[in-house]
């Protein structure tokens, strides 16, 4: 079975054939760096990071993957100026804080990560073309504003599928110099009480970037004219996904072949926002819950699914994470087997990378060894460990890989997992002995040490009893 991919312009499968053989181009949209990031910003990080793992490891594909840094925004400016902040170390003290949360999830680090302050000469390039085509045009008042003129792109709206008229007057700039309220700016003229630090000059006068006009000159530099697909999270495809191929392909630009759109993430039905305190940071989440977990948790559903948050969801996540653990210990796996994937996991990842078929072949495969080993069949065993290996290696969830052990935090968990399976091995074999006072001592000397263990067809399983915070930033 060949990959197959939901192209939302499309709206529906198709097979992917890549541009340039054995090789795959990816733009995803970064954050904007104006805050600290939740989990509810990071899920689309997780959810191509998976897709780009499977086109490595289950394609053979060399992959660029390119992810911005929007490091220059109206939002950014004014957040640092309330704090009474350089509105340039305010925005790198953030986008440290994202990547630092992006390696703690263990996602890969991209190809090419470019700030759009560095892109600047791309921009205007850009915007120069779109001029020159008769597609933008600069404010008559001279303010500095360049719009992009929509009614002169008959193809506007075609990503999204809406009408030009049905579409909402544009709220990026002042309507003030638009031929049209709904055309969208594609450089910002500086106003009197913004930093002269953040603008730049060009002919129609000193100013910024437009946010839409960042990422076309940014994927045009790293991926070329056309490149295979471009991601992002859900919510932004309108604006600023339809005004990017509008304003690529007024240029003459081929831009993206596929458009991928991941779900987003709630926290019990409401989108996380620090006005509702139910933001939750990568770092306040760790205090309580390994990393590993919570990687597992925001790639364990198909990456167009909505995720919702709600109290519990790391504790299925510990569950599912210990039960894995679990086996490929007892299975003796060590990642270096020269094993096949499973069919059935190709054919599920291949199906538009859907995730949660995925992870029902691990669980199959899993239950299939614990079978094994009780029969006596280790080397079945531990052929279908290093398959498991293999398979959560690509979701990103290997816990023989060494990023779940690099920090202090991460071996202690990782050494609370081997006691703790070591004495529920015992329990297992008491109550095999029905010696039922030793079971129960030692079932009771893990719940004194905050492990509550829950005994299923499957096994039993464990997971930490400690209480998940809620306070973020």
């Amino acid at each position: 079975m060949s990959l197959q991919i939901y192209d939302t312009a499309t709206r529906e499968l198709r097979e992917f054939v890549p541009q340039q053989e054995g090789r795959v181009g990816i733009y995803i949209c970064g954050l904007t760096t104006q805050g600290s990031p939740h989990i509810g910003h990071l899920r689309f990080a997780v959810a191509f990071d998976i897709l780009r793992r499977w086109f490595t490891e289950g394609h053979g594909y060399d992959v660029r993957l390119v992810r911005n840094v929007t490091d220059i925004d109206d939002k950014i400016l004014a957040k640092s100026a309330e704090a009474q902040a350089d509105w340039a170390a305010w925005s790198y003290r953030h986008e440290r804080e994202t990547s630092d949360a992006l390696d703690i999830l263990g996602v890969l680090r991209p190809t090419y990560e470019p700030r759009a302050t560095g892109h600047v000469p791309d921009m205007v390039e850009l915007m120069n073309v779109l001029i020159e085509r008769g597609h933008a045009y600069p404010a008559p008042d001279g303010s500095g504003d360049v719009y992009f003129d929509v009614r002169s792109f008959p193809d506007y709206g075609r990503l999204t599928r809406q009408g030009l008229e049905d579409m909402e007057p544009a709220a990026d700039a002042d309507p003030r110099g638009k031929r049209d309220p709904r055309d969208f700016a594609l450089w910002k003229g500086r106003k009197d009480h913004e930093p002269e630090s953040a603008s730049w000059t060009t002919p129609y006068g000193a100013g910024r970037p437009g946010w839409h006009l960042e990422c076309s000159a940014m994927a045009r530099r790293w991926l070329g004219d056309s490149f295979d697909i471009h991601g992002g999270g859900l919510d932004l495809r309108f604006p600023h996904h339809e005004n990017e191929q509008a304003q690529s392909r007024a240029a003459g630009l081929g831009f993206a072949e596929y458009w991928m759109h991941n779900g987003l993430l709630t926290y019990d039905g409401d989108k996380m926002s620090k006005s509702l305190g139910n933001v939750l940071t990568v770092g306040d989440l760790t205090k309580t819950v390994r990393p590993l977990v919570l990687r597992y948790y925001l790639g364990s559903v198909h990456y167009r699914s909505r995720m919702d948050y709600h109290e519990g969801s790391l504790d299925e996540a510990a569950a599912a994470v210990e039960r894995i653990e679990s086996f490929v210990q007892r299975a003796g796996a060590t990642g270096e087997g020269d094993v096949p994937f499973p069919e059935a996991f190709c054919a599920a990842m291949d199906d538009d990378i859907n995730v949660s078929g995925a992870l029902a072949v691990v669980f199959d495969t899993i239950r299939e060894g614990n079978t094994a080993l009780d029969d006596g069949s280790a080397e079945r065993a531990r052929h279908l460990g290093e398959q498991v290996v293999l398979m959560t290696s690509v979701l990103g969830v290997n816990p023989l890989d060494p990023q779940w052990d690099s920090s202090e935090g991460g071996r202690a968990m990782g050494a609370v997992g081997a006691l703790v399976a070591t004495l529920i091995e015992q329990r297992k074999q008491a109550r095999a002995d029905k010696d039922f006072a030793t079971a129960d001592r030692l079932r009771d000397q893990l719940v004194a040490a905050g492990i509550h263990v829950e005994d299923t067809a499957d096994g039993a399983r464990w997971s930490l009893t400690t209480s998940t915070s809620t306070d973020g930033n």
